[in-house]
């Protein structure tokens, strides 16, 4: 374990960080070792871990010196935050600020930061295509992540950027499967009329991470962009209909209509998806097939991941 680089894993008992893990312990022959990092050491996910042979330590995104700690002696570190735990983009950036904080203090030698990006680049918060949202966002759970990737640099801070994709794990766990019409039909919506959208196993974005980690300093300073496929509603609809053996189609709803959706963060989703549909040129340009398929051999087109998941997508 001596000659291991340490990879320290934020979020290792959730999705991003998990696959991440996964990815490192099963690479038998590799070079590095994971170092799991969560709240509560003593939960099912954490103890599976340690089972599995990480080191599984406790630190807290809001507590700096227990972030510190975590880091110290480690190679690398894998930062992501977690909007949809509390709903504030404020919250959000100070979390990143600790990251970047730790990361410094303890001198790690590479950060692979999972974010997204600053929409307000894009468009004003005075721009009427779409509201603003909780005062000075347009895409709340985007924005802060983008804005923190400064902080980072600030920090001075060895940092690779990792954009990432729409999960499509969140047809299981996220409430967007198919659900039935008016008419009874199924329907997945999402207000993209017929742009792509970039999409991913959210297995593979922690399996591209540790491709970034494998390059070392060549990937230092470069913003990555990762997807599986990009592939318009239509397309989804229809290879989501083979799979589940059930007819599906894609409901192109407005974004004013998706964003009154009874749900809890339905005006910020409604806001991204119409970010990613009027920029979609940018959007998608941003996320590289082959340098994801470069840094993952095994990444997963989307039949690939429906053939090995279609039986959990729930069927309202």
């Amino acid at each position: 374990m001596t000659d291991m680089k340490i990879i320290a894993v934020i979020g290792a008992t959730g999705a991003q960080g998990g696959g991440l893990v996964r990815a490192i312990l099963n690479d038998r022959g590799g070079s590095f070792a994971a170092r799991a990092i969560t709240r509560d050491t003593s939960s099912e996910k954490a103890r599976s871990l340690a089972d599995a042979g990480a080191e599984v330590v406790q630190a807290d995104l809001d507590d700096v010196d227990s972030l510190t700690r975590a880091f110290d002696g480690a190679y690398g570190a894998f930062c992501v935050t977690n909007f949809w735990e509390h709903f504030s983009p404020e919250k959000e950036l100070q979390q990143a600020k600790n990251l970047a904080q730790a990361a410094r203090q303890a001198g790690v030698k590479h950060v692979v930061w999972s974010t997204l990006e600053d929409t307000r680049n894009w468009m004003s918060l005075d721009d009427d295509r779409m509201p603003t949202l909780m005062e000075k966002y347009k895409v709340p759970h985007f924005d802060a992540k983008g804005e923190a990737d400064d902080e980072f640099k600030k920090a001075g801070v060895p940092t690779t950027n990792l954009l990432t994709s729409f999960y499509w794990d969140n047809f299981i766990h996220f409430g967007m499967g198919p659900t039935p019409g008016p008419d009874g039909s199924l329907a997945i919506a999402f207000p993209m009329d017929g742009a792509k959208l970039p999409g991913i196993a959210v297995e593979d974005i922690g399996k591209c991470a540790y491709g970034i980690f494998k390059r070392g300093d060549d990937m230092i300073g470069e913003t990555v962009g990762i997807a599986g496929e990009h592939l318009t509603g239509d397309e989804m609809a229809a290879k989501m209909s083979h799979a589940l053996d059930k007819k599906i189609v894609y409901n192109a709803v407005p974004p004013d209509v998706y964003r009154s959706f009874d749900f809890d963060g339905a005006d910020d989703m409604g806001n991204m998806f119409q970010f990613k549909r009027d920029f979609n040129a940018d959007f998608v340009g941003a996320r590289d097939l082959s340098l994801a398929r470069e840094l993952n051999p095994e990444l997963q087109d989307f039949d690939t991941w429906l053939a090995a998941n279609a039986d959990r997508i729930p069927i309202s």
